[in-house]
């Protein structure tokens, strides 16, 4: 058969096996046009089981027609047998009628208005996802005449008791809306009464139609922020999309810009001793913008959906800090972006995209994850493209020697359209930063000898506009471009060389070598595209200008062929020039001119990126992703110039009694006034958790105080000030204050803040001002514990205040116990993520420090020496010590040795020695450095000035020294290395035994190699080493396997830190 189509023979008739599983017979042989409808009797028999009588036959037809819609298989012929079946008794054939009737009750609208009868009858069904699915199918029914039977069932559904009706009625209102869009009035007070539903089920929804239906009107918002705020974690994740989208908006029409007066000073920016009063009042008018409570309350609440598992969340949120958090708060969501970068192609397309475009003028958020925009061999054309552009966006002069090198092996790449981007980028990258562009602009002259002409001709179009930015004489590379016209076919690149060949004409070599370029392209002018044709007509004038000796009558030819070719645009061209340089009597005074006009100096082109402009449009958006605005899209609002009133947003509601969450050893007890009985409630702590509910924060983790209104403030004030002073906690006594792990359990939205307080002796009663969550003075701790039967406090002397001056930065953090040998300060700033995992100290410390410079080589007979100490660095706990050993072998004193002129790259810091008055002959002096090197080994330079003569000096640690010893217990150990799996994990098998020696001289390799501590081993075969980067506190896990099977396995969640230790410690074994 003509078809190809195989099938089995029963009985004169073709039996094919079909998607479904149900056989499907064609049609006689002698029926007209059988041979192309091959289905003429295709679902008889599901026809015939829907008309049984059987509820098993309908529900088993019903499955496979069902199967046969999930495949995409058109089964609309069959609505009449199936919509018979809509007034089935048996539950399940009726849902999956409904099913099957939302599909098509669009296509087969007059069969559906017959049984509307029933939808509605079914409206009033006692099974909810029978009420649901009715409505849903009387809203896929697009009759204008049944608009006022919509609108009822909506009205009805809105006050269902099941949320999942009232969520299935929200998703019909933009469908009314529009069929109907005069219904607006009536259905925005649906929509009000929706958006007021406490069930996280329908909120979505509702703003869903919010959206579509009424998004200007922002006044239903109003009372709803709060609330939308706080549930915003429990609602499902394409809800969280369209929320996020909605608020950003809102809060651009309600808040004023937090970037138009600076930064955004937060309390743990404040020093540690607070400054005087006079000071205070001084600084007052130049203080930065503080942030609504409400604006940090959105803020607050979507940064912990940046976890999501769904990308569009996390792009969601990303997009909303981008457009309204204040600019260093924005980097939150760098990482979030970057772990999407593991997921689907068309969702790194996106987030790539939208990385691009924020890369622009957020350049540190992502400079310190370059590595993660390398170029994949298995990356898609696009992602290669992006990357690139991200990688040119970030490229400043700390990297641009790090991203130049990359951009080398991107050239030899067999993908065209990479290798020509990658030449543009270098071209970017050599225009920007003036320190490379020479070596850019050698690198490109030598690809153009490259054998691929892609290569050649990309090369040459951005060597035309690089002369162009950087002035001076090249008439070299343009005689050497100018040899490569007859080899190079694509138009953009030859037209470029005649460019410059007629823009540098007048130089000494060029002049030689033009008129010869001019006759070649002459020959040629006919074949040639019109981007040349042009080029060569502008060449032809600039030469018979400069040189009209040798070229005049080549001019002519030139300008004849060109008065007669098909392009109108290369025509008048012709007229143009022809008039200016071969001028008549009444155009000599303009053609006086002429070599001015055409030989001045031209403009150098801007070379920038190309979402530099992309801003006007929402980040993560299509019309952002296509540069373009699409249909629908809703342009984001600016930010007012004064903020509106926030008191729209204050919704008064009752206060519920909350029990108070209790410390451990403490019981909280309300005293009240007069006779009133003592009650198991506190009144203050009902008062303060209400005032949580009303701002819809559902975050127990505040900023170090609870979230408390003026009205709330000043009752809890006045009940504290009539309470004997007795009932206070006073704690200031203790150094060392921990939380209890075992808190009364409260539901989340009556969840109290678990803050802890210290009360000074000199004040006898507690005055509790608070405010919201983001405007509470720092001075003041929080809010005091009640409890009952505590004796009175006795007045303390001077000399006892100051041995309770508690020097932690903030008194909810746990202090730790001291080490020997470490001050307990630096360690209570050392956050420890596990309290089994206490720090340690150096195994090993070496004593013998390394020639950093030589006496001959430092011009003054200064000889520096260098060693790392192991010790924490008094200055700042993430730094690394360096211990410097001055020795002066001159014949001189010298005097004022200082370091001057750090060279350090973003996220490195320096600490410096104080500044030396004098070195005699012979002396030597130990100086000690701290250097942050941010984890990672890069290198930081700087200028040792000795009696005016600066000395260069470079660091660049091993991996080692960035990791400070931690020690804990086996279990914890196993614990933790669990965690550090996959990509984190780096394995060696360690083939040549004889590395292995016994376990205390492995040990001693390890120690001198790296800043780690030994961990107590089971297993004698198994060695455990533990440690922690110096400034993320990582851990950095080491085992060692010494039986049959040597194995060397190092664990840290920093990537390229584990990699370069593992490298390391395999070269230590080796020695």
């Amino acid at each position: 058969m003509a078809t190809g189509n195989l099938g089995l023979t029963y009985g004169g008739q073709e039996k094919t096996p079909s998607l479904s599983g149900e056989t499907e017979f064609a049609a006689e042989a002698g029926a007209p046009g059988g041979l192309f409808h091959a289905d003429y009797k295709r679902h008889d028999d599901l026809k015939q089981m829907l008309d049984s009588s059987k509820d098993s036959l309908k529900l088993e037809a019903m499955k496979r027609i069902i199967g046969m819609v999930a495949k995409g298989r058109d089964a609309s012929d069959l609505f009449p047998a199936v919509v018979k079946n809509v007034v089935s008794k048996n539950i399940e054939v009726k849902k999956l009628v409904y099913v099957y009737l939302v599909r098509y009750a669009e296509e087969q609208q007059d069969l559906a208005l017959l049984s509307i009868s029933t939808f509605q009858r079914a409206l009033k069904d006692p099974n909810q996802l029978i009420r649901a699915s009715a409505l849903r199918v009387l809203s896929s029914i697009r009759v204008p005449v049944i608009v006022p039977i919509m609108m009822l069932a909506i009205r009805d559904s809105v006050s269902d008791m099941s949320p999942y009706v009232r969520k299935t009625a929200a998703h019909a209102i933009p469908k009314l809306y529009d069929l109907d869009p005069e219904q607006k009035d009536e259905l925005v007070m649906v929509i009000e009464r929706l958006l007021s539903d406490q069930t996280t089920l329908v909120v979505g929804s509702a703003v869903m139609a919010f959206e579509q239906v009424c998004p200007e009107r922002t006044d239903l918002i109003h009372k709803n922020f709060r609330k939308l705020c706080a549930v915003l974690v429990d609602i499902e994740e394409w809800g969280q999309v369209i929320i996020i989208g909605m608020l950003t908006r809102y809060a651009r029409t309600q808040f004023t810009d937090p970037n138009i007066n600076g930064t955004i000073h937060s309390e743990k920016d404040k020093p540690f001793y607070e400054e005087s009063e006079e000071d205070e009042a001084k600084e007052k008018p130049t203080e930065s913008l503080v942030l609504d409570p409400d604006h940090r309350l959105l803020l607050r609440n979507t940064k912990p959906l940046l976890q999501s598992r769904n990308s569009s969340v996390v792009m969601a949120v990303a997009q909303l800090y981008h457009h309204l958090a204040p600019r260093e708060d924005v980097a939150v969501v760098t990482r979030a972006l970057i772990r999407l970068l593991r997921s689907h192609r068309e969702v790194q397309t996106v987030v790539l995209n939208s990385v691009a475009s924020m890369s622009v003028n957020r350049k540190d958020m992502f400079e310190p994850f370059l590595k993660n925009f390398f170029v994949r061999s298995t990356d898609a054309t696009q992602i290669k493209l992006l990357k690139l552009e991200i990688l040119t966006n970030l490229a400043n002069e700390s990297n641009i020697t790090f991203i130049l090198r990359e951009f080398q092996t991107y050239i030899s790449s067999q993908d065209r359209d990479l290798v020509a981007a990658t030449i543009q980028a270098i071209g970017r990258c050599a225009a920007g930063i003036k320190e490379v562009t020479d070596t850019c602009l050698s690198g490109l002259i030598a690809l153009l000898s490259n054998s691929d002409e892609l290569v050649v001709a990309e090369s040459v179009v951005v060597i035309k506009k690089l002369l162009q930015t950087h002035q001076g004489s090249h008439g070299d590379i343009v005689g050497q471009m100018a040899r490569l016209v007859n080899r190079i076919t694509v138009p953009q690149a030859r037209a470029a060389i005649l460019w410059l060949v007629g823009e540098h004409c007048e130089k000494k070599r060029v002049s030689k070598m033009a008129p010869d370029v001019l006759r070649f392209m002459a020959r040629t002018f006919a074949n040639e595209q019109d981007v040349v044709k042009l080029q060569i007509l502008n060449l032809a004038a600039k030469l018979c200008l400069s040189n009209p000796k040798q070229t005049k009558v080549l001019c002519q030819y030139v300008f004849s062929l060109a008065k007669y070719d098909q392009n109108y645009d290369i025509r008048d061209r012709t007229r143009f020039l022809r008039h200016l340089v071969f001028p008549s009597t009444e155009h000599a005074l303009l053609a006086k001119y002429a070599k001015k006009i055409f030989l001045a100096s031209k403009p150098a082109p801007v070379i920038e990126s190309v979402f530099k402009d992309r801003d006007e449009f929402q980040l993560g958006s299509l019309s952002h992703y296509l540069n373009s605005r699409v249909v629908g899209y809703m342009d984001l609002p600016g930010f007012p110039a004064v903020a509106p009133d926030s008191n729209v947003r204050n919704v008064e509601s009752p206060r519920p009694a909350i029990p108070v969450t209790s410390v451990r050893g403490n019981s909280a007890v309300a005293s009240s006034k007069g006779k009133k009985k003592e009650t198991f409630y506190s009144e203050s702590s009902s008062e303060n958790e209400e005032v949580k509910d009303e701002s819809g924060s559902s975050d127990s983790k505040s900023d170090s105080s609870s979230e408390i209104d003026s009205d709330s403030a000043e009752s809890d004030s006045e009940e504290s000030s009539e309470e004997d002073p007795d009932d206070s906690v006073n704690i200031s006594q203790q150094n060392i204050v921990r939380l209890s792990p075992s808190l009364s359990p409260s539901p989340p939205s009556q969840r109290l803040s678990r803050t802890l307080v210290i009360q000074s002796s000199s004040e006898s009663e507690y005055s509790s001002n608070s405010s919201d969550s983001d405007s509470i003075d720092s001075d003041k701790a929080v809010k005091t514990v009640k409890t009952s039967r505590i004796p009175p406090t006795i007045p303390k002397s001077n000399l006892d205040l100051l041995l309770d001056l508690d020097v932690s930065d903030s008194i909810t953090t746990p202090v730790m116990a001291s080490v020997p040998g470490i001050p307990l300060g630096t360690l209570a700033s050392t956050p420890i993520t596990d309290c089994s995992i206490q720090p340690a100290s150096a195994a090993y410390i070496s004593t013998r420090p390394m020639e950093l410079v030589s006496s001959i080589s430092s011009g003054c007979g200064l000889q520096i020496l260098y060693r790392y100490t192991r010790s924490i660095n008094l200055y700042s706990a993430s730094m690394v010590t360096i211990e410097l050993t001055l020795v002066n072998t001159g014949n001189e004193d010298l005097t004022e040795v200082k370091i001057t002129n750090k060279i350090m790259p973003v996220g490195i810091s320096m600490h410096e020695f104080t500044t030396l008055a004098s070195l005699p002959v012979g002396a030597t002096r130990l100086v000690t450095i701290g250097i942050d090197f941010g984890d990672s080994t890069q290198n930081v330079s700087c200028d040792l000035v000795a009696s005016g003569k600066p000395i260069k000096i470079n660091f660049r640690p091993s991996v080692g020294e960035l990791i400070r010893p931690v020690t804990c217990t086996e279990g914890v150990f196993i614990n933790e290395q669990g965690k550090l799996k996959g990509m984190n994990e780096h394995n060696f098998s360690i083939t040549n035994t004889s590395e292995l020696e016994d376990v205390k001289s492995i040990s001693t390799k390890i120690f001198r190699t790296t800043n780690m501590a030994s961990i107590n081993s089971s297993d004698p075969n198994t060695l455990r080493f533990a440690g922690q980067t110096l400034t993320s506190k990582s851990l950095v896990l080491v085992t060692i396997l010494v039986g049959t099977n040597p194995k060397l396995t190092v664990c840290c969640e920093k990537m390229i830190i584990g990699s370069m230790l593992l490298a390391e410690l395999k070269e230590a074994l080796k020695n």
